[in-house]
């Protein structure tokens, strides 16, 4: 799955606000030169950086991400990056602050370019992740496996939500409340067959279990079924309101 227009200038945007960062403070020896230049450098390099990162994505495809490979796709995606790019950045930086191209100083730029790479693609990361979504099954589809575990006072019961509590899971139910031992990460898989995303790291929440959303100090909550109230996390809050939870 290719990026999205959307998330390819939210990509250019994080790649352009880093730049002016690591101008400001002269990263990598680059504070003798004057201000504009550590911008016009550092801005158009990270610009240059998100355009191949683009490209990158386009040709290894960023479904990596939420088919259980997120660390291979990262993995993939910075070496793809850093090797091209180590030679652009070492073509850039010998004319601008050497004013002739060294050969012998080429290796010398792969190491930083890797790690300014592997920082630019988390931060991409974060600023675009969603939640992890199950969807509805079509009719007559088997019940979702997470259902077999509820305990035996729970069979039968709507699921309005299930919460990371230490090691255990709570499943809030139209019957009440229960823990089971199990990982979020775990039942999140087992829930496929019902319509829900995670609305924070702790919590997974059936969509038609919503009845409602309040919003206080910058953060959302979502009021559900039986009195029940579930965070939304700031990472995951704009992908659930432009997919309608609230």
């Amino acid at each position: 799955m290719a990026l999205t227009s959307r998330e390819a200038v939210r990509g250019y945007l994080v790649s352009g606000g880093a730049g002016v960062f690591l101008a400001l403070i002269g990263a990598l020896g680059s504070g003798q030169a004057p201000l504009f230049t550590r911008l016009a450098y550092w801005v158009g390099l990270c610009v240059a950086g998100a355009v191949v990162g683009t490209g990158v994505t386009q040709v290894i495809g960023r479904d990596g991400r939420a088919d259980g490979n997120p660390w291979l796709y990262g993995a993939l995606t910075v070496i793809a990056i850093t090797l091209p790019f180590t030679a652009f950045v070492w073509f850039v930086s010998e004319s601008v602050f050497q004013r002739g191209i060294r050969m012998e100083t080429l290796p010398r730029y792969l190491a930083p370019v890797f790690v300014v790479t592997v920082g630019m693609t988390a931060l991409n990361f974060l600023v675009q992740r969603e939640p992890a979504q199950t969807h509805s099954a079509p009719t007559g589809a088997p019940a979702p496996r997470f259902l077999d575990r509820l305990p035996a006072k729970l069979r039968g019961a709507e699921l309005f939500a299930v919460e990371a509590d230490d090691h255990y899971l709570r499943l809030h139910t139209s019957r009440g409340q229960d823990l089971i031992l199990m990982r979020l990460s775990d039942a999140v898989a087992e829930l496929e067959g019902i319509e829900g995303a995670q609305t924070h790291r702790s919590w997974w929440v059936a969509k038609a279990a919503v009845e409602g959303a309040r919003r206080g100090d910058g953060r959302a909550t979502l009021r559900l079924k039986g009195d029940v109230e579930a965070p939304v996390s700031r990472a995951y809050a704009k992908a659930l309101r432009e997919s309608g939870w609230f």
